[in-house]
């Protein structure tokens, strides 16, 4: 039994954040799988999306987003978003971030759906891994933060209705622990990795997402899944993603037959949303039975792509491809989760003592459709926001009495061996990318419910090692995507019907919520309508 007063479950830009800020408020645990960098900020590439340009205003970042999002984003959320982020962001550079400038002023890229030049960016493409940096220093001077690595939390601890803490796994010695806290924030980012294409480390299994929604939070727009137009497509290497900012500085996509053909889909072309670029990719490659189609910047020239993109130039030269002289092999990929455990304004989530912040939560700035490098403002933003509000959560004297709770159940009787958990989790990454992707149906989505709950009954005696728990967790959370995809019978944003291509009427603006039941089901909810519908 750990006691402490404030408890965080990740290590992203999120997570840093609101460590810094509860830290003035008493002791503060954060436990995280792996080690400091297995997060998805530090990968992130492309920058951080603030209105602090000349050209730029808040005004115009909030339609921007807006926009994007498909009119499904919350309005006020969106406003805090862009209102509070160039204070972060000024935050930030005083604690030693160091981003890209030009004379001696800050730079900014544009990308895809923004219409001013406001992305910020570090290292040409190292934009994450520099804002870890900069808020690891700024926690390593904390006197009363407890770093524990290498554990995977199991699940929430649950008593009289209110989050206590957590418990927890040491990944080396497989010890079990229960660190207790009056306050938990959860920043354990996404779930790319339920998908067979991600552009997501292997850690983003969705394991927060499925630790709320047991504990009996309610999930929110689950089936908005983005996926990056631009992942590097190569059969003997993962996806590798192509910063938006290549298309942003002029990049073009063609395809197999050397057409380039996004004017045919968007009058932006190449700078279009997201889920339109994705789809526009997707429908190219179908079109011309190829598995891949073509980002060309080599007329951009080789000292800027050296000096601009040199982490994608290294990455790439290393599998063989001169982004100065070759045309790059690209395809969509799985990238970030719009949709995942409901939050307030302020990261409260619908379990008292539970917080949520970044990825992992709904906070409602995405919509649809997530604007291109929302996503680390948006971590900085309401991570300092949830840990202001967790930091009224009174503080504990000792542990509450979990001996004889359900937590503690291992599974009985013959347990599963590692192989047949890990032939369910490649099973359900391919399942997910085939039916649950960029274009679904009516009936592929039933078939992949059904099988996914099948495999749900067979992980109830998975071994409570790391893998085990990973994939219990990704098969919960692919199996409320699925069945909010299935409640969706309409096309909006990240989620296109083939049988449903258009929304009519405004039943598409009601947002899904996904709850477990008194039978352990996920269960799609409208906003405007309580009545649980469940799909078997």
């Amino acid at each position: 039994m750990i006691s402490t007063d404030f408890l965080i479950l990740g290590a992203g830009v999120a997570g840093l954040r609101a460590a810094i800020e509860l830290s003035r408020y008493g002791r503060v645990t954060m436990v995280a799988k792996g080690g400091p960098q297995d997060n998805n900020s530090f990968y992130a590439q492309g920058g951080v999306a603030v209105a602090l340009s000349e050209e730029d205003d808040v005004v115009l970042h909030l339609a921007d987003t807006l926009k994007a999002g498909h009119q499904l984003c919350s309005r006020p959320a969106t406003k805090i978003l862009v209102e509070e982020g160039p204070s972060r962001i000024h935050e930030l550079i005083e604690w030693g971030a160091k981003f890209d400038t030009v004379n001696g002023k800050l730079a900014f890229t544009r990308e895809g759906a923004h219409s001013r030049h406001r992305v910020l960016r570090a290292g040409g493409d190292a934009t994450g891994s520099e804002m870890v940096r900069a808020l690891s220093v700024k926690a390593q001077t904390l006197k009363n933060l407890t770093w524990m690595g290498n554990h995977i939390a199991v699940e929430l601890c649950i008593q009289d209705g209110r989050c206590r803490g957590a418990l927890i796994i040491d990944e080396l010695s497989g010890t079990l622990k229960i660190v207790c806290a009056p306050a938990t924030l959860l920043v354990t980012g996404g779930a790319g990795q339920i998908y067979a294409r991600t552009t997501n480390p292997a850690n983003a299994t969705g394991d927060g997402i499925a630790m709320a929604y047991r504990a009996g939070a309610i999930l929110e727009d689950m089936e908005f899944v983005q996926f990056h137009p631009t992942a590097l497509y190569l059969p003997s290497s993962p996806p590798f993603l192509l910063s938006e900012t290549l298309r942003g500085e002029g990049g073009i996509l063609r395809n197999n037959r050397c057409e380039r053909f996004m004017k045919n889909y968007h009058r932006s072309q190449e700078l279009a949303p997201r889920d339109i670029v994705s789809r526009a990719i997707w429908t190219e490659m179908q079109r011309t039975k190829a598995r891949h189609v073509y980002l060309d910047v080599t007329h951009l020239g080789a000292t800027f792509l050296k000096e601009r993109f040199p982490t994608i130039y290294s990455t790439c030269l290393r599998y063989d491809i001169d982004i100065t002289e070759e045309w790059i092999p690209v395809s969509p990929s799985a990238h970030y989760f719009m949709g995942g455990v409901k939050t307030d304004l302020d990261g409260a989530s619908t379990i008292p003592g539970l917080f949520a912040a970044g990825e992992v939560a709904c906070s409602g700035v995405h919509g649809a459709n997530r604007l291109a490098s929302n996503s680390l403002l948006e971590g900085l933003v309401f991570g300092y926001r949830a840990a202001q509000a967790a930091s009224a959560c009174s503080t504990i004297s000792s542990c509450p009495d979990f001996s004889n709770s359900p937590l503690f159940r291992k599974p009985s009787g013959r347990k599963m061996s590692t192989q047949d958990v890990e032939k369910i989790r490649n099973s359900l990454r391919r399942l997910m990318w085939s039916k649950v992707g960029l274009v679904r149906t009516g009936n592929s989505l039933k078939k992949t419910f059904d099988q996914i709950q099948q495999w749900s009954q067979k992980l109830s005696a998975a071994p409570w090692s790391r893998p085990g728990l990973e994939t219990r967790n990704m098969v919960l959370v692919g199996q409320c995507i699925t069945e909010a995809a299935l409640w969706r019978g309409n096309s909006v944003g990240a989620h296109f019907r083939e049988d449903f291509p258009f929304h009519k009427g405004l039943a598409w603006k009601t947002h899904s919520r996904c709850q477990q039941d008194n039978d352990a089901k996920p269960t799609a909810v409208t906003k405007k309508n309580t009545q649980k519908t469940t799909r078997h």
